[in-house]
Formats: C-alpha cells, sequence, structure tokens
C-alpha cells in the first residue's frame, strides 16, 4: 500500500489509531501497553498498528519476545506536538466537535 499524501490524512483521522499515536506520544510500548492504555482489544489494535507502521507513523523493533513500538520521532511526534497546540489554543473553546481526550 503506497501512503500517499491524501491517505496519510485518512490513517491518522480514524479514532483508535489516533489514539495509539497519542499512546505512544511519550513513550514506547508493547501492543498489550497500548491495549492496556486506551481500552481496546488485541487484535484491533494489531490491526491498526499494522496501518500505522505501513505508512511508516509509528515503527517496531523486536526486543526478547515483545515487539516495541515506538512513533516516528522525527517527522510524526513534532507533527503531533503542533497538533497538541493548536487545539489548546484554538479549539478548546472555539470548536464545536471539540471532545475532551480524543
Amino acid at each position: 500500500m503506497k501512503c500517499e499524501s491524501y491517505y496519510f490524512f485518512t490513517v491518522i483521522s480514524n479514532k483508535t489509531r489516533w489514539k495509539i499515536i497519542y499512546s505512544l506520544y511519550d513513550k514506547d510500548k508493547t501492543v498489550t501497553d497500548i491495549c492496556n492504555d486506551i481500552n481496546e482489544e488485541q487484535s484491533k489494535v494489531s490491526h491498526n498498528l499494522k496501518i500505522l507502521s505501513e505508512c511508516k507513523i509509528v515503527f517496531s523493533k523486536r526486543k526478547g519476545k515483545y515487539i516495541i513500538y515506538t512513533l516516528n520521532k522525527k517527522t510524526i511526534k513534532p507533527l503531533i506536538k503542533h497538533i497538541k497546540k493548536h487545539r489548546e489554543e484554538f479549539c478548546k473553546d472555539a470548536c464545536s466537535l471539540y471532545d475532551k481526550g480524543d
């Protein structure tokens, strides 16, 4: 699957994938850690991690018997930082679609 520019936004607009991205923002995690953090089933998280990996939004590395997932620190983490800043400054009181925690 190619990661075209428009597809990138489709990928990150999914609520489950967005929760995964936010979960990985501060710390690398296993699938189990992510599942516990976002309260989703392992199969759903794994499926969405595969999609995020295909677009290089997250990376994975094996550490013993575990696979550790990390957010792309070069491009995605700075992007999320800007999104958080924008949201806090401009969306908190102004956007009718503002949803706490999402």
